[in-house]
């Protein structure tokens, strides 16, 4: 950045110095400092904020709420087969009803949950032992056994206040009935432990809903949002630049099953602002908006960063060049060959978006310095720099101002100046985007890690201010706020 602000500055000063002096005397006094600060406007961006629960936990926490053995039967006087017409020699009789006592109980095996997309399974094996006692007084006991798995498809959602709530579809199929043979008929006990499956259903209904809350989204969600009011290094030095962060609101953009983690997507939309010199404040963190529905795909951010050049960086530039150019005569109309001495270049910014440079130079017994001045300018999307109203503005600490004058205007010196300027600020533009970029990787705020990236650039009109004269570059990029236990 040291000889950026160079470029234009003198390129154009060969031909419009001459131009302008010509028509009145320069002021005998520096131009004015100017004290404005670089300003750049805040951009609203959405940072993408996703939360994840671990599967695991919620398949441990479910393993905890539902017992292992999921229930219990003993009953007597159970019609184990019922009475029934049947022809006997071609004579209808009536069998006798069958009593027994039903007792048994089901055991489930280990739960697993597993999905993709927005499908969450939960899945639990269950094995049955039923027994029938005391069989019509003929049999004192027979075994049966029998496996079923249920089944959950889950849904999810938010409620406003950022709990999730479960839509549950349940079924279960038995994979191998319960039953004995008797008397050469089949008794089955499926009835029997439909009735008892029901309620193992409905207690998976109760207990899901709560289990979601031990996950503790809200909270994840709400430490997420803090975390998020914050400002982010840029630029270490040479200056420093910092983005501060201040979310302006949270929504909710569904969620997805990633392998073993649930993973919720939340857009925070938030305004950015660039900040050149001292870290700025964090914002203060406000409460956690309701929940919205987020449209469109969260990450994008937008943001405004100055390649800026210090003008006190740019003045050993200008008097290393006169000081070189110094070893030869400078050829000036009417006065003929003039050797000059250079001492002290002043650069700064004064009114009017408009910079100053004062050079300070000896030649046939006259001294001083000579203050020009002209406005930055520069195409769009461009870092190669110009200048536009270029002008003698005033002659300081003088004798032999008409000397002065005519060397000012010499082409030699114009030229001179000119060639140590023709820079552009493409170098500085580039090292500044490199230094950005690798201070932007991964930023820690308590358990939450901000991550951005920067995607595609654009410059923007050079300004001239007090603080320095810099380029805005526009940009989009993405950012992600992401929880990190490490």
């Amino acid at each position: 950045m040291k000889r950026s602000l160079l470029i234009g500055s003198v390129v154009a000063l060969a031909a419009s110095i001459p131009l302008v002096a010509c028509h009145h005397r320069p002021a005998n006094q520096a131009p004015p400092r100017a004290t404005d600060a670089i300003s750049l406007p805040p951009q609203a961006s959405t940072i993408a904020v996703p939360i994840v629960a671990r599967l695991d936990e919620l398949s441990a926490a479910l393993e905890q709420a539902v017992p292992r053995e999921l229930w219990s039967i003993d009953q007597p006087g159970q019609d184990c087969l019922a009475s029934k017409r049947v022809q006997v020699l071609g004579v209808k009789i009536k069998t006798p009803r069958v009593e027994c006592r039903v007792v048994g109980n089901v055991a489930r095996g280990p739960i697993t949950l597993a999905g993709q997309g927005q499908d969450l399974v939960i899945t639990l094996p269950m094995h049955a032992t039923v027994r029938a006692r005391d069989i019509a007084g003929v049999l004192k006991q027979e075994t049966a056994t029998g496996d079923a798995v249920v089944r959950a498809h889950v849904r999810l959602s938010l409620t406003r206040d950022w709990k999730p709530r479960a839509t549950l579809d349940i079924h279960y199929d038995w994979t191998n009935a319960p039953g004995i043979d008797f008397l050469g008929q089949r008794i089955t006990f499926t009835s029997k432990a439909d009735a008892k499956l029901k309620g193992v259903i409905d207690k998976l209904e109760r207990t899901l809903p709560s289990e979601l809350d031990k996950l503790h989204l809200d909270r994840q969600i709400g430490k997420a949002w803090a975390s998020a009011f914050t400002s982010l290094e840029l630029n270490h030095a040479n200056p420093p630049v910092w983005m501060r962060v201040t979310p302006k609101d949270l929504r909710y953009g569904g969620y997805a099953v990633e392998g073993r983690q649930l993973v919720l997507k939340l857009g925070m939309q938030a305004q950015t602002e660039t900040f050149v010199g001292n870290r700025p404040p964090d914002p203060t963190p406000a409460p956690l908006p309701p929940l919205h529905t987020l449209d469109g795909a969260p990450g994008r951010m937008l943001f405004v960063i100055p390649v800026i050049a210090d003008y006190r960086e740019l003045e050993p530039v200008i008097a290393r060049a006169l000081v070189k150019r110094s070893a030869r005569p400078f050829d000036v109309p009417g006065l003929g060959a003039v050797t000059a001495q250079f001492g002290k270049v002043t650069c700064y910014g004064t009114t009017g978006g408009k910079v100053a440079v004062g050079v300070q130079f000896a030649a046939n017994g006259a001294h001083g310095t000579v203050w020009l001045t002209g406005t930055p300018v520069n195409a769009p999307n461009s870092r190669v720099v110009s200048f536009a109203d270029l002008a003698v503005s005033g002659v300081t600490d003088s004798t032999g101002t008409d000397v002065l004058l005519s060397l000012a205007n010499a082409p030699g010196l114009s030229e001179t100046i000119a060639a140590a300027l023709a820079q552009n600020f493409e170098r500085d533009y580039a090292k500044l985007m490199a230094k950005i970029d690798r201070a932007l990787t991964d930023k820690r705020t308590g358990d939450f890690v901000i991550r951005a990236r920067i995607e595609d650039v654009r410059t923007g009109r050079l300004k001239a201010a007090g603080q320095g004269l810099y380029l805005p570059v526009e940009g989009t990029g993405t950012a992600t706020v992401s929880l990190d236990m490490r």
